[in-house]
């Protein structure tokens, strides 16, 4: 991307091209802010990205796509059309579930309907009324959370209480948030199966399905209402939304990497690259993990404008394969998970720090759709499983990865999947290379853990301790995941543009005609 002039006003600076630092800039760049997004990595997209193998690049890092309705508004506020820069095909099939034992195959269908009569099919008629009355319950956490919790700013328990209102009392309660997934599931299904499949959503937030708080039910209705296939991958999503924002007015700069956020006066002053460069700015959006601030890789002041993360438990990591393989004996699909036999020694193991013995394998077949065609050569594949986030403290080990590898694979033949790497196309990353990527965090991929009810009020809201500094990203609210990630550079940028309508109205009655802002500039170091 080649840089851009914007279009005039306060200067801002965003770190990192993550979607939550790409939503922030698009929408502050259409508003008239001078926006520079600076992103040490080659390409945007922060841990959405994209990994070589031998000619073609393959997703490393979300594959699932969701709530289409966040990037459409957050395009049109931009004066943009999804369907005019991106390709998003809906999937019929949201994923392929297999058992390890030869306990079937069941396909989880984008239609609700669809989905109760093949559970009928596959678990009985009983189950089949479990997952319409699971469906329901999850539909009505959505409808509940939607607008009091996910799509407002940083919410306490009265703020949530406030938002819904006497009538929303009751709906508040029927979410359960005392309530832990796992123990909700089961009033749910009595088929150990199907409460593995849906307990599974948890760990889309980074969470234990066994501590995870039974809110995260909501998953299950978005997916019901749709799941989409980016044409390109979706690293295309992330270039995307970096060219509109360019567009919009934006800057880039890759390669730049801040060492420090810089303070005068009490508030932001701008930020000062790896390099000595001093970059001015009045305000800064700072898109890395919250835990980065905390351990004061921004400087003093900046780690002081967050609450302490030394001490917050930390979501999941991963141990993934990505490159091209041929992949023969199983019919994936585009996405397909294999289940280990014992899901709640996978969990304990993993939170004692350990890599399961037998893991949950989570396969992305990338070239592949709902009919599950093989496209006819070597194919783009993600291979997941779970992990602890501690890698800044040498686990998990070299032997216990290779370990965790062997069951991984061995799991997949025994369902009859054989994957044959292309030589030189696959890199393993486990949680070792993603501290490294995301320096603060041990691998940690959601941000905190969410365990229990009161982790999703603890998260971070877009607002700091130090005026003019604000946060978008995974590890703040409303949390984990493409959508949210979205979700919180839009409501960062929305603090933003009211603490500087609040300023420009308190300068106005100060001194008449208004303030005047500087042009943009980068100083060299003092």
């Amino acid at each position: 991307m080649s840089e851009g002039n914007g279009m005039g006003g306060e200067r801002v600076a965003v770190i990192g091209a993550g979607m939550g630092g790409l939503a922030a800039a698009l929408s502050l760049a259409a508003r008239g802010f001078r926006v520079t997004v600076l992103e040490k990595a080659d390409q945007p997209g922060g841990k959405m990205r994209a990994v070589p193998a031998g000619e073609t690049l393959v997703d490393g890092g979300p594959t699932v796509f969701t709530m289409r309705w966040i990037l459409d508004e957050l395009l049109a506020e931009a004066g943009f059309a999804t369907d005019e820069h991106l390709r998003l095909t809906p999937l019929g099939v949201l994923a392929r579930h297999a058992w390890d034992g030869s306990d079937g195959v069941f396909d989880l269908a984008a239609d609700e309907q669809a989905s109760a009569e093949a559970i009928a099919r596959f678990a009985g008629a009983a189950e089949a009324r479990g997952f319409r009355g699971f469906a329901a319950r999850a539909a009505a956490i959505h409808a509940t959370l939607d607008r009091t919790f996910m799509r407002a700013a940083r919410p306490n328990p009265l703020t949530l209480v406030g938002r819904a209102g006497l009538e929303g009392l009751a709906r508040l309660w029927g979410v359960s948030p005392f309530a832990v997934l796992w123990d909700e599931l089961g009033k749910h299904f009595r088929d150990p199966r199907l409460r593995q499949l849906f307990g599974r959503y948890a760990t889309y937030c980074g969470a234990n399905p066994f501590t995870a708080p039974a809110t995260l039910m909501l998953i299950a209705h978005v997916e019901q209402r749709g799941v989409w296939a980016v044409e390109g991958g979706m690293h295309t999503l992330a270039r995307t939304l970096g060219l509109l924002a360019e567009r919009a007015g934006a800057t880039f700069r890759f390669g730049a990497e801040v060492s420090e956020i810089l303070i005068e006066g009490g508030r932001v002053a701008g930020v000062r690259l790896a390099d000595g460069e001093r970059i001015a700015a009045e305000r800064v959006v700072v898109n890395a993990d919250v835990a980065a601030l905390s351990a004061g890789l921004f400087g003093e002041a900046a780690r002081r404008a967050v609450p302490d993360q030394g001490r917050v438990p930390r979501s999941l990591s991963a141990l993934t394969w990505t490159g091209l393989a041929r992949a023969e004996g199983f019919p994936l699909t585009r996405h397909t998970v294999f289940f280990s036999r014992d899901y709640r020694d996978e969990f304990d193991r993993i939170a004692r720090g350990h890599l399961p013995n037998e893991p949950t394998v989570y396969v992305c077949a990338q070239d592949r759709g709902d009919d599950g065609s093989p496209p006819g050569g070597p194919e783009r594949l993600l291979v997941l499983v779970n992990a602890p986030a501690r890698g800044d403290r040498g686990q998990p080990t070299r032997e216990e990865i290779e370990r965790c590898e062997q069951a991984t694979f061995a799991l997949l033949a025994r369902c009859g999947l054989k994957i044959a790497w292309e030589p030189g196309a696959v890199r393993r990353t486990g949680p070792a290379e993603w501290a490294r990527l995301f320096p603060a965090t041990g691998g940690a991929l959601y941000g905190r853990d969410l365990a229990g009810w009161r982790a999703s009020f603890q998260r971070p809201g877009a607002r700091t301790r130090l005026p003019g500094l604000y946060l978008a990203g995974g590890s703040v609210h409303p949390g984990p995941g493409v959508p949210m990630a979205l979700m919180s550079g839009r409501l960062a940028a929305s603090a933003l543009m009211a603490d500087h309508a609040s300023t420009r109205r308190c300068h106005r009655a100060a001194t008449p005609g208004g303030m005047s802002m500087r042009s943009a500039t980068t100083e060299p170091t003092a």
